[in-house]
């Protein structure tokens, strides 16, 4: 009975946090500001105490939990609103490198060494530091380069040229199934899109992996491969 209760407070406990996460909204990990990771390392530790306790009291855990997201969900509120609340939560970009000066003192303000600057720097493309006008530190960790303008990668606006603009491509076919909703939203249907299918000698919709589609008709077309591809390039 009590491996049950586990499993059974284990399931209740990750819809609760399923639901509570959708509620917080969705940022990757690396978009998280302090407060944010704090509160998630938080909620996650009271969902996995509520998980494993055998006194089957999950209510009390549940609440915690509640609080804790609700707390969150009205910060967010209110930051969005206020400028001085949001720099006190999520904190303001610092300044590392500008106009051929490196800000020592900000280093030391944001924790980094000259070593790691470096590092971050080479790891963005840039292993010299006169390609780079600004580095600034931003909240969630991540540095913004700003390249000087000579070096940075020339655009069609700058080559005189006027390209029509992309379109994002849909799925029409995911893992051997057609979404008919996506057909739709590229303008084509399904005898299009099997006519494309016979173009490229796929037989069945069941052998595609995956199939894109943009409104300008432009198709790619990615088969199942039923077999384990051994191609040791890296090795």
């Amino acid at each position: 009975m009590e491996y049950l209760t586990v499993a059974y407070q284990a399931l209740f406990s990750a819809i609760a946090l399923l639901i509570l996460t959708k509620l917080m909204g969705y940022r990757q990990v690396s978009q998280f500001s302090m407060f944010d990771y704090v509160n998630s390392i938080t909620i996650g530790s009271i969902a996995a105490e509520m998980a494993i306790d055998l006194d089957g009291n999950y209510l009390k855990p549940l609440v915690a939990m509640v609080v804790y997201a609700a707390f969150v969900l009205l910060l967010s509120k209110c930051s969005q609103k206020s400028i001085t609340l949001r720099r006190l939560i999520n904190g303001k970009a610092i300044v590392l490198y500008q106009n051929d000066e490196l800000y020592n003192e900000n280093l030391k303000k944001a924790k980094m060494d000259v070593d790691e600057f470096l590092v971050e720097c080479r790891i963005n493309g840039y292993f010299d530091l006169s390609q780079i006008d600004s580095a600034i530190l931003e909240p969630n960790g991540k540095i913004s380069f700003l390249p000087v303008t000579d070096e940075r990668p020339a655009t069609p606006k700058d080559l005189g040229i006027a390209p029509s603009q992309e379109e994002m491509f849909a799925n029409v076919i995911v893992d051997g199934k057609v979404l008919e909703y996506n057909l739709k939203h590229v303008g084509r249907d399904m005898n299009w899109l099997n006519q494309q299918l016979d173009g490229q000698n796929v037989k069945k919709i069941e052998d595609v992996f995956l199939a894109i589609c943009d409104k300008q008709g432009n198709f790619h077309v990615y088969p199942k491969i039923n077999h384990v591809v051994d191609r040791d390039i890296l090795g």
